[in-house]
């Protein structure tokens, strides 16, 4: 099966033939990830409701989870306004990172103050 026509070309791709995709998780709002998806991905994702993401470093395909067991069941995919980004709504079980924590963005804030 392949992605579909009319959403295909709504898709912004940079030289690889990749677009951003954001994992963010139903429940809470997080923001938990992000990573690189293709046609071929984001075809999987939309079919399987599996987060399916393409590994730069390793020039292949991975479902989140399907090593560790922290998943990514997806709920609604959206495209961005520019279409170089799709939103993934899931629920995540276990940790999103690859570091352990729930998010990627359980880091300090780079902002000095609070204004």
């Amino acid at each position: 099966m392949a992605l579909d026509p009319d959403l295909a070309a709504q898709l912004k791709r940079n030289d690889d033939g990749l677009f951003a995709a954001i994992a963010q998780e139903r429940g809470t709002g997080t923001v938990l990830m992000m990573a690189w998806m293709d046609d071929a991905a984001l075809e999987q994702t939309l079919t399987t409701r599996r987060a399916t993401y393409y590994s730069r470093s390793r020039r292949q395909y991975w479902v989140k989870g399907e090593t560790s067991g922290h998943t990514q069941y997806v709920h609604d995919v959206r495209l961005d306004c520019d279409g170089d980004t799709v939103l993934l709504v899931v629920d995540q079980v276990g940790a999103a990172c690859h570091t352990g924590n729930h998010s990627c963005f359980d880091t300090p804030s780079l902002l000095t103050s609070t204004d």
